[in-house]
This record gives C-alpha cells, structure tokens and sequence, in this order.
C-alpha cells in the first residue's frame, strides 16, 4: 500500500475560478499531494488556487488540456510521485472514486485504472452526450483496439512507471484517445472502475459540445495517420 505521499493528485484547469478552490480543498483533505496546472485562464482560476496548499504551476499560453496534463504529470514524478491520479477541476469528479481507481494498483494487478461512468447507471448522462460518448467508445475500439467503456473520463490513475512511458503529444482534448493509444503501445495492464459523474449546470456549461467531440476524434485520426 503506498503512503499518502506518494499519492499526487493532477488538476488540469482553464477558467475555473468559480470552482476551483472547492474541488482542490475537497481532494487535498484526503490527499495532500496536489497539483494544479492553470492553462492561460483568462478569469481568476491561478488566484484562487494558490489560495490552498496545492502546488500551483501556470501555463503562460493556453496550450490545452492535454498539455496541463502532461506539465502536471511531470511535475509530479519529478517530486517523487509512486501513483499519479488525474482529476478535473470543474466539479464533475467524486474524490470518492479515487481509493476505487487506487485499489487494483496498491494490489499490484494494473499499471494503470481507468474511471467508467458507462459502469454504473448512465440515466443521469444527458441524452444526445450519451450517444456521442457511446459512438466514441466505437471509434476507440476501431481505431486503437482497446475494448474500453468510456473513452472521455479523464478521472484515472497510474503508476509512476506507466505514467513515464504515456508519451502525451496532443496538447488538447484529443489526449485521451491518446492515452488508450498508449496503453496498447506498451502493453500496460489496465482495467476500467465504474465513477459518478456530476453534470451540474455549471459543468455542462463547460464541457465539450457534441460537434467538438467530432473534432477531436477527426484530429486524433488525422495524428495516428501521419504519425
């Protein structure tokens, strides 16, 4: 079992001042170790996270999602991380899932645990996001090979070893098409949880529409090609 401090927790943020400070007050008291990466938010997102103990890295330009995760992942393993996890910042994620993500790592069986909403009942999923999410998994499986349920859920956890082999290189939301990508490059042993998600009025407000997520998948595509 590792120790707590061992455990970092990585928060990729773009305009979140509104939440921020209350989901990394949530996780840091349960897990001490957290670090925010604020990607050229426009609002107040750096103030307000560097009003808590979290360690709080910016980003001068806005590069994505994809790039904060990678600054923080690095960062992380640079300050001794044994397992990284990977939580967002507008409130959709429970940090009552994560001792589930950490349960087949801390037993040796996965290097790396992928969170699944499709695992629990997907009611609470808005219609037309559910479709696009469903239709996403197909492409993943088509275009990667991996039979996974949520190809979208950035709630997740790795080990220090298989985090340091993921190569990142989309900057934005394509990353996580990549990661499953990567997953099969090195022949990691993963394994999906079922996690609830939130859909506030406020995270629907932020999250990807259904022709970005077209995009995504289009770019993504387009990388794998020419790669």
């Amino acid at each position: 079992m590792p120790k707590p401090m061992n455990i970092w927790v990585v928060i990729p943020a773009f305009n979140e001042a509104r939440v921020i400070r209350q989901v990394v007050e949530t996780v840091l008291a349960r897990y001490p170790q957290v670090v925010v990466v604020d990607d050229a938010s426009m609002d107040d997102t750096i103030g307000e996270a560097r009003r808590t103990r979290a360690h709080v890295l910016q980003h001068i330009i806005n590069r994505g999602q994809g790039a904060a995760l990678k600054t923080g992942i690095s960062y992380s393993l640079g300050q001794g991380a044994g397992v990284v996890v990977t939580f967002d910042a507008d409130g959709q994620h429970s940090i009552d899932d994560i001792p589930t993500l950490l349960a087949p790592i801390t037993a040796g069986t996965h290097d790396i645990v992928l969170g699944s909403r499709f695992l629990r009942s997907a009611d609470a999923i808005p219609p037309l996001r559910r479709l696009v999410l469903r239709l996403a998994v197909l492409f993943t499986r088509w275009v990667s090979g991996i039979k996974v349920t949520d190809t979208h859920n950035g709630l997740r956890a790795m080990t220090a070893e298989a985090a340091g082999k993921i190569r990142i290189v989309q900057d934005r939301m394509a990353h996580a098409s990549e990661i499953l990508d990567e997953i099969v490059r090195h022949r990691l042993r993963y394994v999906e949880v079922p996690v609830t998600i939130t859909y506030s009025y406020y995270a629907r407000g932020k999250g990807q529409s259904s022709l970005a997520m077209f995009k995504i998948a289009f770019k993504f595509l387009v990388h794998k090609i020419w790669s």
